[in-house]
């Protein structure tokens, strides 16, 4: 798993406000705690949030909220059409991904009007 993957899943996990040990992280994500214990090091220098020393545990002390996404009507739709083309495609594991992504943009974007796939 890249490194910038690994540091977006922290956040995602994180996000639930709860104290983590970096064993529970490192196990959940199939890295090394050192790995865990490097990687909020590094999330605490670029500035999120991230409160905890090793041995103990971490925990996201604010909501983190990333600025807004603006894309056009064109953009949706055409990101839309995307999705459910890939969903349609007969790849089962892109399925599931292009359904997953478009809850998320739709729930993200409300204002886009993407209905349920």
């Amino acid at each position: 798993m890249k490194r910038d993957r690994r540091l977006y899943d922290l956040v995602q996990v994180m996000c639930d406000g709860q104290l983590h040990t970096a064993a529970e992280l490192a196990a959940r994500l199939g890295v090394s705690e050192r790995t865990i214990w490097r990687d909020m090091a590094a999330m605490a220098d670029s500035g999120i949030p991230v409160e905890g020393e090793r041995g103990l545990g971490y925990i996201l002390r604010s909501a983190l909220v990333l600025p807004p996404t603006m894309l056009t009507p064109d953009e949706i739709a055409a990101l839309e059409d995307g999705l459910r083309h890939v969903m349609t495609d007969g790849d089962a594991v892109k399925a599931r991904a292009a359904r997953s992504l478009l809850d998320k943009v739709a729930t993200l974007l409300p204002q886009a009007g993407i209905g349920a796939p």
